[in-house]
């Protein structure tokens, strides 16, 4: 295995690419008319606060700031060249939510001043969802765009991931600690905080807006987050040569890759843009599900593993793990949606334009380590020494796998763009203390927390 760290000038980001643009606040235009269009051919019965953002006023540019995006050559490996796309800028999160969570809460603030309604969020999150939409809220407090009682939010958690939440004045602040609550879900299965939200979005909605005059909005819906990573499409055909690449992203649903295509469809205005861009998926094994129904047309579909010296092998399967501490490995618990809705739309873009997927494991990311951390130091990423200090593994998981993917000759194009979704460690944030988190064990605690915050 040879790496380089030449920069070909053919694949570089174009000169001052590696200071953030704004996105948000310079694709405004833009955004618009595709929230626009996002609304016309949106379908759903519960409330949504309507598609516009608020004018665009010094206020709002300055809620939007952290909504940057930049791009970084990463050198060469094995011929490929490497280029990360960083949506980490805000240091309030240092993951992409921030994007979306910024445009959806904008939304939010324009409905209040629109109608005088107040908006209640609510939304399952393993964790980044509901730093990001938090932060988002209390800047939109912060702002002036909307005050602690027209804004508020409930985040419902699994007690698996509920470490990873950033304390913020949303938890530290008595009074806006009770109108923006965290609910944490212990159960056998993460997943099921997505069942639980979404109930009580449907069932309590009404009540609650009879109760106390709230609307509440249930925001984990793609059209929600795809619109503002078409600013992703956006940056790239104006900042980055125009040429065909790979977009390497760690996944759990994909939805920042389907924003991507969305942003490509809309910017030249066909269902199948050929701007030669290929999709390629990094999962973990405890959630690989959009990596085995692409290859395999399964969800569950797993290798044969060989077990002894306490490690499991395998060689039969390029687009697995060759080495695991454990089959069902939980590498990181912001990745866990089962059977994503997603999965089919995806496979179809991959076989209509390229691309593909990889399982990584936690011993190959660990054997990439030292690697990645130098690759990574050029662009100002900053990764611990000690793995062990790292909570979020996305950036790290998508490098492993675009450099597993090389090695094992999985990819066909000379580029690959990385898009660089999350990476913070332990002297990054300070988790919520006990105190701070709302234990709920099913649909009736949910409920009276919802009502709760409401009233408070």
């Amino acid at each position: 295995m040879t790496t380089t760290y030449s920069r070909p000038a053919a694949a570089a980001p174009r000169a001052g690419d590696a200071d953030p643009l704004r996105v948000l606040v310079h694709y405004y235009d833009e955004l618009s008319r595709t929230l626009d269009a996002t609304g016309r051919r949106s379908r759903t019965d519960a409330f949504s606060p309507g598609w516009q953002l608020p004018p665009l006023t010094p206020a709002l540019e300055d809620f939007f700031a952290p909504g940057t995006i930049s791009a970084q050559a990463l050198g060469t490996h094995r011929d490929t060249r490497l280029a990360l796309l960083n949506l980490m800028h805000n240091p309030a999160t240092r993951t992409t939510k921030t994007l979306a969570s910024l445009m959806i809460v904008a939304r939010a603030a324009a409905h209040i001043r629109r109608t005088g309604e107040p908006v209640m969020i609510i939304t399952p999150s393993s964790a980044n969802k509901a730093t990001a939409l938090r932060d988002a809220v209390r800047r939109a407090h912060e702002s002036g765009l909307a005050d602690s009682e027209e804004l508020r939010i409930v985040c419902v958690l699994p007690t698996s991931s509920s470490h990873k939440v950033w304390r913020s004045s949303l938890t530290d602040d008595p009074a806006l600690s009770a109108r923006n609550p965290l609910a944490v879900r212990d159960s056998a299965g993460s997943h099921e905080v997505k069942e639980l939200a979404r109930a009580v979005a449907d069932q309590e909605a009404d009540a609650v807006f009879a109760r106390h005059g709230l609307r509440l909005w249930h925001t984990l819906d793609l059209d929600n987050y795809v619109v503002a990573d078409t600013a992703r499409a956006l940056f790239e055909r104006d900042r980055l040569p125009a040429v065909p690449r790979v977009h390497a992203h760690a996944v759990s649903s994909a939805f920042g890759l389907l924003g991507h295509f969305y942003g490509q469809q809309q910017h030249t205005g066909r269902a199948w843009p050929d701007t030669g861009a290929q999709y390629f998926l990094v999962q973990h094994l405890d959630t690989a599900d959009m990596v085995a129904s692409y290859y395999h047309g399964a969800f569950d579909h797993r290798p044969a593993w060989q077990h002894g010296d306490g490690v499991y092998t395998q060689h039969a399967d390029p687009h697995f793990p060759q080495r695991t501490y454990a089959p069902d490995e939980r590498l990181d618990p912001t990745f866990y949606t089962r059977t994503p809705a997603t999965s089919p739309r995806m496979n179809e873009i991959i076989r209509k334009q390229g691309g593909g997927g990889i399982v990584v494991s936690l011993a190959e990311c660990l054997d990439r380590y030292p690697h990645i951390r130098r690759l990574l130091e050029p662009a100002g990423v900053d990764l611990p020494a000690d793995p062990r200090q790292l909570r979020e593994w996305s950036l790290v998981m998508a490098l492993t796998g675009v450099l597993n993917a090389v090695d094992r000759d999985l990819l066909d194009l000379p580029e690959v763009l990385v898009h660089g979704s999350g990476s913070y460690h332990a002297d990054h944030y300070r988790p919520p203390e006990s105190h701070q988190l709302h234990p709920v064990a099913g649909y009736d605690g949910l409920r009276d927390l919802v009502h709760a915050a409401a009233s408070s």
